[in-house]
């Protein structure tokens, strides 16, 4: 994949990019996702420009989809350069709990400023922000207990800011799903495509299954095999989109002559990937 197939829209980037500028005065930390089955490529290198003053609270979001060892090993890295974080999902409620302490020790000098002053029990304004599809929405739906914040499982669903009131002594502020113009690294702009946070009808899909197909023959073979049906043997001198049509014609995504659906199999593929039905995956590996 080119580096540069991969564009995003920079109107919408620069307006978030204005959003977070305006709004950051209003908030006592930022609270980033980033996505636990790709820890580095789905950190944007613009929010950590844009909000290095304030403090910052990291989460590892989607955390029952990603290997939960190797997110593990993304929390010690994390802290290890002195970054709070957290593993957390939406959907089973893991780490949920951890938020609002984390929050609260991060800003306690701030908490006591607010003391002295005479203003005790005054909430932490949070600014939640992260790249496209990452679950930004989910988070605040499930903190304010509530689905105030729109979600759907595409990228680019939150517009504008959006001010969320929870009861744990936080207010979040919503910012939309900003990516960067350009992916320079190849790999970068394949694991965020991959994952779901570039809009599919943009993206080649069937090089993407066969991106995907690269990465879990290497990284997940056990994996790969037992999903499909497969022997190590079967596949080992095959390519990516040989590998890709094996898995279609296993699954019977047949068309007329015998051929392969090459569509209908790379978007199954994509999709089982993403809603975790291949297994817990992750992407990239802190270097040791």
């Amino acid at each position: 994949m080119p580096s540069d197939r991969i564009q995003w829209f920079p109107g919408h980037m620069a307006k978030t990019r204005r959003l977070i500028t305006e709004n950051l005065k209003d908030v006592d930390l930022t609270i980033e996702l980033l996505d636990a089955r790709i820890p580095k490529s789905s950190e944007n290198p613009e929010i950590a420009r844009l909000v290095a003053a304030k403090p910052k609270l990291t989460l590892l979001s989607k955390s029952s989809l990603a290997d939960p060892e190797a997110t593990k090993k993304w929390q010690k890295a994390f802290e290890a350069e002195g970054r709070e974080c957290i593993f957390y999902d939406c959907r089973t409620g893991e780490g949920i709990s951890k938020i609002p302490e984390a929050a609260r020790r991060l800003c306690a000098e701030r908490l006591e400023r607010y003391k002295d002053k005479g203003m005790e029990g005054r909430k932490l304004r949070a600014m939640i922000v992260g790249i496209p599809n990452v679950g930004k929405s989910s988070l605040i739906n499930k903190l304010a207990a509530n689905n105030k914040a729109k979600v759907e499982n595409r990228p680019g669903v939150t517009l504008t800011k959006q001010w969320i009131s929870t009861s744990l002594g936080i207010d979040l502020l919503d910012m939309p799903g900003i990516l960067w113009p350009k992916f320079e690294d190849q790999i970068v702009g394949q694991n965020l495509a991959v994952t779901g946070a570039i809009r599919d009808e943009i993206m080649d899909i069937e090089m993407l299954a066969c991106v995907l197909c690269g990465r879990l023959r290497k990284l997940y073979p056990d994996l790969l095999c037992a999903r499909y049906k497969l022997k190590p043997e079967e596949f080992e001198d095959l390519q990516d989109f040989e590998l890709a049509e094996l898995i279609g014609r296993r699954r019977g995504f047949l068309v007329s002559g015998g051929e392969v659906d090459f569509l209908r199999t790379s978007n199954m593929l994509l999709d089982e990937f993403r809603g975790g039905k291949i297994g817990r995956i992750t992407l990239e590996h802190p270097k040791a």
